[in-house]
Formats: C-alpha cells, structure tokens, sequence
C-alpha cells in the first residue's frame, strides 16, 4: 500500500469513526406504512410531542423552520477533498434535494409522486452511508468519475438497496444502520408500489388522499433528512455537529416521526 492511500484511508476512517463515538445518539425513528403513523387526537407518552402537536403551525411550516435551521448546520465544508468523502458528500446532499422535492409535492397534496421521490431519498442516503463505510476504491472511482458513456458503463453494476444493507450491517456504524434498516423494513414495499404503479398509487390516486397519510410520509421524510444532516456533520469531521444536527430535529418535535 503506497503511503499516500494509507493516509487516505487513516483520513476516512477518522471522519468514519464519528458516528460510533456519539454511542448515545439516537436518530429518529423513520419508517412508513400506508397508514398514519400516529392519531392526532390521542395521548402520547412523550410530553414534548404531546404539546408540540398542539402548535398553532402547519405541519408545513413547522417542516419550514426545521429545513431552515438544518441547512444553515450542514454548511460546512467536508472534512478534506478525498473521493471517498466528496462522493458520499454528494449522495448527502442529492438526498436532501429529494426531499425539498417531497415538501413541495406534499404541500400541493401530490402524495403518489412525493412517494417515489421519498424512495430516491432514501436509496440516495443509503448510498451515502455505503460509500463511507462500505465501498472498495474501485467503486468509488466508478462512482466519481466523469459522466461518459464509458463511466456509464463501468458504473452500471453498482450494488442496489438490499445489497449495499446487507454489507452496512456489519460496516456502518449501528445507529446509522439501524436508522436506515427500521425505515426500510417499515417502508419499502409500499414504496416499491408507488415506484412502479402498484396498488398503493393507484388506489390513492382513486379514492383521495387522507391527510393524516400525507403528514405521516412528510414526518418519515424529514425523519430522514435528520439522518442526512447527521452523515454530512460526520463528514465534515466536526463531532460536536453530529449532536448540533441532532438537537435541530429535537427542536420541532410537531413535524418528526414519533418516538417509539
């Protein structure tokens, strides 16, 4: 191993190692079945959620704040310039983009096409947290590389969701997994059917779309965009932003997926 890939790994492995030193964070809980995660007009055992529920703000503008706040903590520049962070960067931030998508979609009560994107979403942040923990160089230079028919080709074969989990299981750090993996187990077939025009989509789109279902999947997407905060604040190599991103999500419980 040449002396500059040993420091280019020692360098990911630093910024890598953030998530397992925060042993006591806990992301949201994320996940989305087709039906409302919570009743609004029962009782809930945490006391902030109770009360924040009862907010004079939409849910939307709630989301608003929180997007503002969130966006101003991941300013930051990554920890250094190495494929490896920049590409997983990247895939962060794509994520994000996806979900000011979903906030637009949902506002304007267009829950079939918020449903695909709230998938991209999901795999985009997946993919993030692979590349740093998972992907061989080979993959990320497949990954970095400048678009042509050429790296289209080579980059063709890429691991999809189920694979990329099933390696992030024993590589990432646990809460990071175990973020991600309650989401997909929770969520993935129904979003497999608004991908693809299964049921889920098409019987919504026939019989309307009750808002409680839309305020669940808006609550599951910023649950996400929290977990997206948390792996760019790990990329910058900043460990104190890791609990900064976290406590922003805390901030607006109204409009976070309920604790368990």
């Amino acid at each position: 191993m040449s002396p500059r890939m040993a420091v280019r790994i020692s360098q990911a492995y630093r910024v890598s190692t953030l998530w397992r030193d925060e042993t006591t964070l806990e992301p949201p809980t994320i996940g989305t079945r087709d039906t409302p995660t919570c009743d609004h007009g029962s009782t809930h055992p945490r006391q902030h959620y109770r009360l924040a529920m009862n907010s004079p703000r939409s849910i939307h503008e709630e989301t608003g704040a929180f997007a503002t706040k969130l966006y101003q903590a991941v300013a930051i520049a990554p920890f250094d310039g190495s494929p490896r962070v920049q590409t997983s960067l990247v895939a962060s931030s794509m994520s994000l983009e996806h979900w000011d998508a979903i906030r637009t979609l949902l506002r304007s009560r267009h829950l079939p096409s918020a449903m695909v994107l709230h998938r991209a979403q999901f795999e985009a942040l997946v993919r993030s947290v692979w590349i740093l923990y998972a992907a061989s160089e080979e993959k990320i230079s497949k990954l970095s590389a400048t678009l042509s028919l050429e790296s289209e080709q080579a980059a063709k074969n890429l691991p999809l969701v189920a694979e990329m989990m099933g390696v992030l299981s024993t590589r990432a750090p646990a809460a990071a997994y175990d973020a991600l993996s309650r989401f997909k187990e929770n969520s993935w077939k129904a979003l497999n059917s608004y991908a693809h025009a299964g049921i889920h989509p098409l019987r919504r789109h026939a019989e309307g779309y009750p808002t409680g279902l839309i305020e669940s999947v808006l609550r599951n997407a910023n649950g996400l965009a929290v977990v997206a905060g948390m792996q760019m604040a790990v990329l910058s190599g900043r460990q104190p932003l890791v609990k900064e991103v976290l406590s922003v999500g805390l901030a607006h419980p109204s409009c976070m997926p309920p604790p368990l």
